[in-house]
């Protein structure tokens, strides 16, 4: 039986380098493919995005959304809160289905929902 590992999702992004910068920002060591002009990661901890400059993206139809499971919501919201990054923020709340989350919108378009455990340390 294979095991899987981990996963990376590949983010259409219309400005590469202002996605970059925004990355960094928000707390995540972003790194260009020195092979490819149009192709950067951008890791904090074990999540990696991968970020891919593509002409054709248009934030209605082709945005992306990740979820990402964090130890705290609330402390993440707070730290992104403060950069005033573009896009929109939405505040923290309890889901029915056990996790405390939120919600940003970057100007590219893409969906990064938050969350932790409703009983985070």
């Amino acid at each position: 039986m294979v095991a899987f590992e981990s996963v990376a999702p590949v983010i259409p992004v219309r400005d590469l380098p202002a996605t970059l910068d925004r990355y960094e920002r928000m707390g995540f060591t972003v790194n260009r493919d020195s092979g490819e002009p149009t192709y950067a990661f951008a890791d904090r901890g074990q999540v990696s995005l991968h970020l891919t400059e593509w002409d054709e993206h248009d934030p209605k139809r082709t945005a992306a959304a990740i979820y990402l499971y964090v130890s705290d919501a609330d402390t993440l919201h707070a730290e992104w809160s403060a950069l005033d990054l573009p896009g929109r923020l939405v505040a923290p709340e309890d889901t029915p289905y056990g996790l405390r989350e939120f919600a940003y919108v970057d100007p590219e378009g893409t969906l990064h929902r938050a969350g932790s455990p409703l009983n985070h340390p």
